[in-house]
């Protein structure tokens, strides 16, 4: 345990976006004092719990060595890499319609990492265009990521006239993205690259997969804090290295984003800001929904703007629209970046993302305010 936590400190100080949130901290704590011991209220400690258990059983998952094992097998049904990116791509949209966006992640990120190491595929690449995808998918559903959930019951519509508002943009979403990964990857045969084979685990993989519905059962009663320590007990007395080997990191960072993302969306500047946008209007509802999303992310956004205007539909076209561009946007997008293990996918990930928010926004007014408003 000794050796993992110097391997987290040694990551986290070589993490910039880590570093960057812990700077805004300590500027924050800096200039408001006061406010520094209800920091802890400012987080949300179930989605932590969530993630933290989710992250748990992926590691199971990955260390027991079945998705190597699943990866092999996929990549005998695939022809050549652009096959197998499109393939991946459709697979993450779909699956985050149902699972929400971070647990399809989860799920396809691990398989693509073996796909990637049998194949010679660009991992950090086929990660990014993932996370593009359970984006663009996961703004389909009600329960496909957070703020959908809370628009939704904001909507007070039904299930299937959210679905049928946004099936538009996301068929268009889709549509681009699916292009894209097209241009963006080569068809050259897929190669299996030879690696000796290494035994699966079975007692964990099994243990994993048992694990996993009734942590996501418990998660949904609002029971994540007893559902991640029954998770974490159960590895420390399977196999140790499971929780040994977990991103710590990732969780300290999700923590800090929680307070000073916060703490950024309660300054009077920044509310002030709000109230001189005009939101009654929806064209600057839009623009100030994908806007605010770059800056506090999506889920924080919606929040923010359902304080000032009751407009659902806009607004979930603005902030789902605003998971593209930078990193912040989308929760979901530093998972899919941490997942890679890469310590230069940042800048990958911004190469495409950022020129997906310009043409996901384009894509979004013309059907918001060409298209016609039903």
């Amino acid at each position: 345990m000794i050796r993992a936590l110097a391997r987290v400190l040694r990551g986290l100080r070589e993490d910039r976006f880590f570093l960057i949130l812990l700077a805004a901290l300590v500027a924050f704590s800096v200039f408001d004092p006061g406010r520094i011991p209800r920091y802890g209220a400012l987080v949300d400690w179930p989605t932590i719990a969530a993630l933290a258990g989710l992250l748990l059983l992926t590691k199971g998952l990955e260390l027991s060595g079945a998705l190597r094992r699943l990866g092999r097998l996929w990549v005998g049904a695939m022809s050549t890499e652009r096959a197998a990116a499109l393939s991946l791509v459709t697979a993450a949209a779909l699956l985050s319609t149902v699972l929400t966006n971070d647990v399809a992640l989860f799920v396809v990120v691990p398989l693509t990492l073996g796909v990637c190491r049998l194949t010679g595929m660009p991992a950090t690449r086929m990660v990014v265009f993932e996370a593009l995808a359970v984006n663009a998918g996961s703004a389909l559903t009600p329960i496909g990521n957070p703020q959908n959930l809370f628009i939704w019951q904001l909507s007070k519509v039904s299930f299937g006239e959210f679905v049928w508002q946004l099936l538009p943009l996301v068929a268009a979403l889709m549509a681009a993205l699916l292009a894209l990964t097209a241009c963006s990857f080569s068809g050259r045969p897929i190669r299996v690259e030879e690696h000796e084979e290494q035994p699966v685990d079975r007692l964990l993989l099994w243990a994993s997969l048992a694990l996993y519905v009734p942590f996501l059962v418990a998660t949904d009663m609002h029971l994540a804090g007893w559902a991640v320590a029954a998770v974490l007990a159960a590895y420390l007395l399977m196999r140790p290295a499971v929780v040994a080997e977990l991103d710590w990191g990732l969780l300290l960072v999700f923590v800090l984003m929680f307070v000073d993302l916060r703490l950024l969306a309660g300054l009077d500047a920044v509310r002030g800001a709000m109230l001189g946008l005009g939101l009654q209007r929806p064209e600057n509802l839009y623009w100030a929904a994908i806007g605010a999303s770059q800056l506090i992310s999506n889920v924080p956004a919606a929040i923010a703007l359902a304080e000032y205007v009751r407009d659902w539909r806009v607004i979930a076209y603005g902030v789902n629209v605003g998971g593209f561009g930078f990193m912040v946007g989308s929760l979901a997008n530093l998972i899919a970046l941490r997942l890679t293990g890469d310590r230069k996918a940042l800048r990958t990930f911004h190469v495409y993302a950022v020129p997906a928010l310009l043409v996901a926004a384009a894509l979004g007014y013309a059907i918001l305010f060409f298209a016609g408003r039903s």
